[in-house]
This record gives structure tokens, sequence and C-alpha cells, in this order.
């Protein structure tokens, strides 16, 4: 059986009195300790569909699952402890609280553990050893998206979402945050979503989107 699958997923929207859809009649599965490429151009609904994916947006029709539920039929308790427990994010941009250190980022993602052994340990295996006391300010661009991989990775999620991760990153930094995300994901699965194919060197393979469609 899948972990996540979405079976005729829609997003419906509606634009001066048109109606569209950002995802539309999308079906797949993502396997256990798979690496789900889903690339396609700005405006195909790849980022759309990732939020379905995850829910963090609720289909116009059509369904979401994970582990053979449906998201349905979670209300929005469970839906939250769902992304909170079982779901890790990457966004385009490395949102942290420029308050807070490398470390102290980390962390957030489960302060109701004592965690601190585990953080480290992420934050070492990134590279970032040397800086677990920096603010967000004091480290590269490439860094802070670093201190977004290990907070994602805490807790050992089931699913890794990555929404066009390496977009503010030049290639090689880019290149480098995709196979780091990709080695330290232990037995979870990564579902990411980008514009540029060379970023998916390392996927287990590749959904394209086209016009909220998958392209044949």
């Amino acid at each position: 059986m899948s972990l996540l699958a979405a079976r005729g997923a829609r997003l419906r929207y509606v634009d001066h009195g048109k109606e569209h859809f950002a995802v539309d009649g999308v079906s797949l599965e993502v396997q256990p300790n798979e690496f789900l490429g889903i690339l396609g151009p700005s405006g195909s609904g790849k980022s759309s569909l990732l939020y379905l994916l995850s829910g963090l947006k609720v289909p116009s029709s059509g369904q979401i699952e994970f582990d053979g539920r449906p998201l349905s039929q979670m209300d929005d308790t469970e839906r939250s402890r769902l992304r909170l427990k079982e779901f890790g994010f990457v966004f385009q941009q490395p949102y942290l609280l420029g308050y807070l250190s490398a470390l102290e980022n980390v962390r957030i993602a489960e302060m109701d553990a004592d965690n601190s052994a585990a953080a480290v340990a992420l934050l070492n295996q990134l590279g970032l050893g040397e800086k677990l006391h920096r603010l967000p300010h004091e480290l590269s661009g490439g860094e802070r998206q670093r201190v977004c991989v290990a907070r994602a990775l805490m807790g050992n999620p089931k699913v890794i979402f990555a929404d066009e991760p390496t977009a503010s990153l030049d290639h090689r930094n880019g290149v480098a945050v995709v196979s780091l995300l990709n080695q330290l994901r232990g037995e979870g699965s990564l579902v990411m979503v980008t514009h540029d194919e060379t970023m998916l060197a390392e996927a287990d393979r590749v959904v394209r989107l086209v016009d909220g469609k998958v392209s044949d």
C-alpha cells in the first residue's frame, strides 16, 4: 500500500468570475522511502499539489490519503498533529525565527522533548557544527536553508515536503542542499517540487505537471 496518495484531486479557484483549476484531476502515489520529484514550470500547479498532499490545503474534489486514510476524515486537530508529527517541511525561503539561534530554530520543531542531542547531531551532519549558536542573519543563504533542512528532519518524519527548496540558492548550494536532504531522510519519503530538473538527479521517480495535470 502506498504511504501517500492523491485520488483525482482538484483545487479550484475563481479569477475574475472564471473558474480555473490549479490542480486538475491528479492521481498519484508516493511509496514508503521514495524520493518523488514533481517537475513543472511556474504556474503548472506543482506547489498547489504539494499543499494538497501535505494537508495544507483541502481539495475542491477528489481525495488525499495518508496510510490509507482520507485526510477528509480527520478533523482540524488531527490534521495539525499529522503535519507536526509525521510531516516535515522545507520551503523556498528559509523561514527562521530571527531571534533564535540555529540550534533553537531546529529544536523548536519538537520543543516538547529533550531533543538537543538530536538537533546538534543533525546540524553537525549538515556542516553547521561550529555555527549552532549563530542567529539567522549571521548565516549565509545556503546555511539558513540547511538549518531548515535540519528542522524538517527532526523527529524522523514519514514524509518530507520540499517546495522549491533551492530557488533562492546558486546551483552548487542547491545541489548540496538536495543531496543532504536525500541522504539524511532515513526511511522517510521525500516529495520535492521544482522547476529545475537538474535538482532531481537523485530522485527515484519524476512526475511532470503541466496546467495542473500530470503530463504523459
